[in-house]
């Protein structure tokens, strides 16, 4: 009997935390799940993956320089030729396996700008080669969001449809593809798999009061406001410094945290506009970090979903500084849903007032989180069990995968 064989495949090892959270989930599954699998992934950064997680991984694109602007002609043909590799290359590396996870993440969403010929592309060419190989593709526990780009929102459908298993992290991505025209009858909704990570011991309350922790982000809008990109982007930088500023006037430690790489420049703006000792930033590399650091806070206020998700599972309060859909969603879950603030629109006042009347909430909102925590735990563990299903036990691919006609 040989060992089944898993290939996972997002946007992991690229600097974004949720991502990596996403895939050490599943990993830790299926370690214990299935034991003897031989685990690999495709991905956007492979030797981070390689080195952190244990596991083989290979390049997702042929052409090295796919994330660089195209401003030479050069470029241009590397990455119009680099696509047409990548089909084959993506084709030959789904057939190796009995079947193709993708773990969690905003894989179908457009919250973020994104070009269609990147993710879009990449994810629809796994589905297909995993339709067109008998190898099946599971999206497990996917984000998901509407569009306005028609190729965007053509690929995002057909890669949905091409799939053989689908669930998501909450109603809002189920109900996103199916306005997309894809039948999700047979689709679950569980929560997002970081809900079963391990979490770090709680701070000590009985000592000093924790700092405030900000989780801070690039934002300049959805893929829909690319023309707005550089306004948004200076409002929120605006924003998010002067509730920083408020906070260290009252005599607040506050602890700066990203979710991915590209939010350092964003990190070290504040600490130069705000320039006082208690403002510092925190290093942190996966959500495990960012949990540690959350446990220790009195509380969060964060923009990143998976920032959110960390400081609820740790159980610390948290305000929402929304910038999709997910966020509000998220919070509303959990019992939240007055502590959101629009990231679009940062009135850094009344921020202000929204983190005091929190603060004045802390007990109870400590109340609520140890109670709703255990339950969304709960729905990725049943997530997990059906996923189980589609895990061969042997290198045979399994006959009872959902296949759906397009």
């Amino acid at each position: 009997m040989t060992s089944p064989r898993v290939g996972l495949f997002g946007l992991f090892g690229s600097g974004n935390v949720g991502n990596d959270g996403s895939l050490v989930a599943v990993l830790d599954h299926l370690r214990a799940a299935r034991p003897g699998a031989e685990v690999d992934a495709l991905c956007g950064g492979p030797e981070t993956v390689t080195a952190r997680y244990g596991i083989p991984a290979a390049r997702l694109h042929w052409f090295r320089g796919e994330y660089r602007t195209a401003a030479r002609p050069g470029d241009l043909a590397g990455k119009a030729v680099g696509k047409l590799v990548d089909a084959f290359r993506i084709a030959a590396w789904v057939r190796r396996h009995d079947v193709v996870i993708v773990p969690g993440t905003g894989i179908l969403e457009s919250t973020l700008p994104l070009r269609p010929w990147g993710m879009p592309y990449s994810l629809f060419l796994v589905c297909a080669a995993g339709r067109l190989l008998r190898t099946p593709v599971a999206l497990v526990g996917v984000g998901a969001s509407g569009t306005g780009s028609r190729p965007v929102r053509a690929l995002t459908r057909w890669a949905a449809r091409l799939a053989a298993y689908r669930s998501y992290r909450d109603t809002l991505s189920r109900d996103a593809i199916r306005a997309m025209g894809v039948d999700t009858r047979r689709d679950e909704v569980y929560a997002d798999l970081a809900f079963t990570l391990a979490t770090p011991p709680p701070g000590d309350s009985s000592g000093p009061p924790g700092p405030v922790c900000v989780g801070v982000m690039d934002f300049g809008g959805s893929n829909d406001e690319r023309d707005r990109a550089d306004e948004l982007r200076r409002r929120y930088l605006d924003g998010m410094t002067r509730f920083v500023r408020a906070l260290a006037a009252e005599g607040r430690p506050v602890r700066l945290l990203t979710g991915d790489d590209v939010d350092r420049p964003v990190t070290e703006a504040i600490l130069d506009a705000v320039d006082s000792p208690l403002v510092t930033a925190a290093a942190t590399a996966s959500l495990g970090d960012l949990m540690k650091e959350m446990a220790v806070a009195d509380t969060v206020v964060a923009t990143r979903y998976h920032n959110l998700v960390c400081a609820l599972k740790v159980g610390t309060p948290a305000l929402a500084v929304s910038y999709a859909a997910k966020s509000d969603r998220l919070m509303a879950d959990m019992g939240l849903g007055e502590h959101c603030h629009p990231a679009r629109e940062i009135d850094a006042d009344r921020l202000l007032e929204q983190f005091h009347a929190l603060e004045r909430n802390r007990a109870a909102v400590r109340r609520t989180l140890a109670e709703r925590n255990p339950v969304l735990a709960g729905r990725v563990r049943r997530q997990f069990e059906a996923l189980n299903a589609l895990l061969p036990a042997s290198g045979a691919a399994p006959d009872h995968a959902r296949r759906e006609t397009p």
